[in-house]
């Protein structure tokens, strides 16, 4: 059996941290096996354990990396729409479409790994991970009004609740009520 070269290792790597970021989003992290998000990259469970020392360490940078991508989206919202208040409404558009709600895997973390933050109480590491990309997001959204940290919460909520009833009229609903909400000229 070959060895893998040092770049084949670190290309492991990374492709196994994109992976988890995208199926804990879709599945939660209990809803992945290290087996199966091996498998799902063509590599073993040997080789996991050859670039990790636990789940829950691929965990906090599957997080990490997750928020890494919300960075730049948030960046390319700034970019297209010139200033920061147009990118805002841009992305209050988008977070609160049919779109977001059906890709979670693509989607916002902080929707994403919402429910397995409150679930696992001892993932210290991961939760700091993710109380700072909920910052920086918060951050982001932030108005001379507010620290931003209401609008997030009420978008998280909102898709989140879009998600558990997706099939239903009521999915639509909470999207379409909760996008007047928001961009009401006195919204949260």
């Amino acid at each position: 059996m070959s060895r893998v070269s040092q770049a084949q290792a670190l290309e492991n790597r990374r492709r196994a941290v994109a992976a988890a970021s995208q199926l804990f989003r879709e599945r939660g992290v209990n809803g992945i096996s290290v087996a199966d998000l091996m498998k799902s990259i063509g590599l073993t469970t040997g080789g996991f354990y050859k670039q990790f020392p636990s789940k829950e360490a691929l965990i906090a940078e599957a997080a990490q990396a997750a928020f890494g991508d919300l960075d730049l989206l948030l960046a390319s919202f700034d970019t297209a729409h010139g200033d920061h208040d147009t990118a805002r409404g841009a992305l209050i558009d988008f977070y609160l479409s049919a779109e977001h709600r059906d890709q979670p895997g693509t989607g916002c973390p902080t929707a994403g790994f919402a429910g397995d933050m409150a679930r696992e109480p001892t993932a210290e590491e991961v939760r700091e991970t993710y109380a700072a990309g909920v910052q920086e997001f918060a951050a982001w959204m932030s108005t001379d009004a507010n620290d931003g940290l209401p609008m997030v919460a009420t978008l998280v909520g909102a898709i989140l609740l879009a998600r558990a009833t997706a099939g239903t009229e009521l999915s639509e609903k909470i999207l379409e009520s909760t996008h007047k909400a928001m961009t009401a000229p006195h919204g949260p």
